[in-house]
């Protein structure tokens, strides 16, 4: 009998994670996208490779300094991953290069133009030297190396230039400085005109003037990146909020992870600063490009310049939602379920918003993970706790890299009368739930939304998520029951209808792969989850695959399961999505289930399903079930933006037959058709041309 636990069955965690970034830069090799759209990619292959480093990359060197070397369930180590990924990365990096220089050079054609400081003519250069004196010269930190002044601390990201200076008075002295550029001052000044200048352009040219009595030798451009996770030992303080705001500091503090340098750092240079740094020399890369590549958002955000991007889309209200219907009516006939970016995120924004000028509405009850800045959402929870009703709020102080957002909004919040939780202990909270309760003829009736992204209008125009709305006794009973584990102490935190991380998801996602797994050929699975990790779910899936069971994964990021191994994995098909929108919802289709549809905040990882609270919601109204099926159907069927995982570890683009099928594309036409058919046509019609249109894709 085959060992299923053998670590060749399984992908390495991280090197699956590069090969996902691999398909962010491929699509910014896309010839067939608008320039700024490939850009974008760019910016967001950077900016993914930024935290990489900072949390991945930063906690296996710590694994490897403590001497672990009990890994997931490849078996690799923390130091062959180091390897791998430092090989894997610096082969990268001249593709990356290449693509950069190839978009800017076809940009050229277009307007945008991005010159160093001797480039320019004479009135361009006096132009910039003003610009240098009234913006740049009085926020700059020009910073001497010497004995008698150390090396300075440079926060996480810092950016700036190594200098070498020579004393002119005495030719034989030479020092060595830094160059500190605030994170106020944009990376590229604009000249005008779709025009930018590198700001190490403009700086290198005023070197002399930050250190008087100097002459400049050589100069490099240099960018760090330290280790940014953050530990909270909860046990050490009370207040929880105290603990991190002083970890927020200490991010900043990291240990230095990785050093990114221009292409004039000679070796001098290199050695001068790692001499304080210390960093290793397989984590240091040197670009013949601009450092920092998220930095690409400012030229890629020219107004002037939208044309250059992809067309952008509305997302529309269709039936039964109407911009005049009151929710709660309406939730009280049937369940709405959402499909954004395509359908607005507007009616969750319009539900909270409902619920805090409604004088029957008695409590709002909200999980707040990601809420973004100013957000309405918020302001309306304010108000409704100004006004007297109850609001519970459970703000997650611990979602990574919006710590600090988040805090500001939890601080308003109290100020405003809301009772606030801020985390709970050992746990992160991740699950995406709402609650309203309104007396209605006499007495108290729920409302509910459950969903699988963030409560925040603006990334809800750009993630594809789902929203479920009901107002189901047997599901708000539920809720009501969630939202006290949240607020009291609970050692069962078990849900009847609902089931919650860390102690009912995990069973009851085996439960459901063994129920397919007993029905043989006749079993069927789908999935859409953004991480596949978990050794236990992997092993069921596998398990299944044997027994014939047909398995379609949508995995956009990391999966650790191989697919297409004889006798283990056969009957499994891998896909990952890239397009227009960051594919974020996880829904589920197990065919011989009861229930047979579910929606989860959950990832099919151990941080989601042992470390995390997480909800998962069987979904029962027929309409919102065939209407999520459809949707995985058609993203199974994707020809365009899908990449299929082989055994091997590497992804290809489906190849495409006679048929064209891009589900971004598709279902934006399909909004589009029944947004502008609903002002024309009875609801009856309305649902036959839904139906019709999701056939026809």
């Amino acid at each position: 009998m085959l060992n299923l636990k053998n670590p060749n069955f399984y992908h390495n965690r991280e090197l699956s994670w590069l090969q996902f970034n691999t398909r962010v830069l491929k699509q910014a090799q896309d010839e067939t996208l608008p320039l700024l759209e490939r850009l974008k990619f760019l910016a967001i292959y950077g900016t993914n490779l930024d935290e990489f480093y900072m949390i991945r990359v930063a906690g296996l060197k710590k694994l490897f300094s403590a001497g672990i070397i009990v890994s997931g369930a490849d078996r690799l180590t923390p130091l062959q991953q180091l390897r791998e990924i430092r090989h894997y990365l610096h082969q990268e990096q001249q593709v990356v290069e290449h693509c950069r220089t190839e978009i800017f050079k076809k940009l050229e054609a277009e307007g945008i133009v991005v010159k160093n400081y001797n480039d320019l003519n004479n009135q361009d250069k006096h132009k910039i030297n003003r610009y240098f004196q009234e913006n740049i010269y009085p926020v700059i930190i020009p910073i001497a190396v010497d004995p008698t002044h150390p090396f300075p601390h440079l926060n996480n990201l810092s950016f700036g230039l190594i200098v070498k200076l020579q004393d002119t008075e005495n030719e034989t002295i030479e020092r060595f400085g830094i160059v500190r550029v605030p994170r106020v001052l944009s990376r590229y000044v604009e000249l005008g005109e779709g025009i930018y200048l590198p700001i190490e352009s403009v700086v290198e040219q005023h070197v002399e003037e930050l250190f008087p009595g100097y002459k400049l030798l050589k100069y490099a451009s240099f960018r760090v990146t330290r280790n940014a996770d953050i530990e909270i030992e909860e046990e050490e303080a009370d207040d929880f909020m105290e603990i991190l705001e002083e970890g927020l500091k200490l991010r900043r503090k990291g240990e230095m992870v990785r050093l990114e340098v221009g292409s004039n750092a000679d070796d001098e240079i290199i050695n001068f600063f790692n001499r304080h740094a210390n960093v290793y020399k397989d984590d240091i890369y040197k670009f013949h490009t601009d450092l920092n590549l998220s930095s690409l958002w400012q030229i890629i955000g020219n107004k002037d310049f939208a044309h250059l991007l992809a067309p952008s889309f509305k997302p529309k209200n269709i039936p039964p939602l109407d911009a005049n219907e009151n929710l709660f009516a309406l939730l009280e006939k049937q369940d709405i379920f959402m499909y954004h970016p395509y359908e607005s995120f507007e009616p969750i924004v319009k539900l909270i918003q409902q619920a805090a000028k409604d004088p029957d509405v008695v409590s709002i009850k909200m999980t707040l993970y990601r809420s973004g800045q100013n957000s309405p959402i918020v302001r309306a929870l304010m108000d409704a706790s100004e006004s007297g009703k109850q609001v519970t709020v459970m703000v997650e102080l611990k979602a990574r890299f919006d710590e600090e957002n988040n805090l500001i909004w939890a601080k308003a919040l109290e100020k405003s009368g809301a009772h606030v939780i801020y985390g709970i202990k050992g746990l992160k909270v991740h699950a995406k739930a709402a609650l309203v309760t309104r007396r209605t003829n006499g007495r108290l009736k729920q409302y509910a939304h459950l969903g699988t992204g963030n409560y925040n209008p603006s990334t809800a125009k750009i993630y594809t998520d789902m929203s479920y709305m009901t107002s189901k006794d047997e599901v708000t009973n539920d809720l009501t029951r969630f939202f006290h584990f949240l607020t009291g102490f609970s050692k069962k935190g078990k849900l009847n209808e609902l089931y919650m991380a860390p102690s009912q998801i995990k069973p009851k996602l085996l439960s459901l792969i063994h129920n397919e797994t007993r029905q043989g050929e006749n079993g069927r699975i789908i999935a859409k989850v953004n991480s596949l990790v978990d050794d236990d779910v992997i092993l069921a899936l596998y398990k299944a695959s044997q027994a014939g069971v047909k398995v379609d994964l949508i995995v956009r990021g990391i999966c650790c399961l191989k697919p297409g191994i004889e006798g283990i994995s056969d009957n499994i098909r891998v896909i990952s999505i890239l397009g227009k929108y960051l594919e974020h919802a996880r829904a589920f289709y197990f065919k011989n289930d009861t229930s047979k549809v579910y929606i989860s905040s959950a990832d099919w990882m151990p941080r989601n399903l042992m470390r995390r609270i997480e909800l998962l919601t069987a979904v029962k109204d027929e309409d919102a079930q065939q209407k999520i099926i459809q949707i995985l159907n058609l993203q199974c069927s994707d020809t365009v933006l899908a990449h299929e995982l082989h055994s091997d570890g590497t992804y290809t683009k489906v190849k495409a037959d006679e048929r064209s099928i891009n589900n971004h594309k598709l279902l934006e036409e399909y909004v589009n058709k029944i947004s502008k058919a609903t002002r024309k046509e009875s609801s009856t019609n309305i649902q036959h041309l839904i139906e019709r249109l999701f056939i026809e894709s």
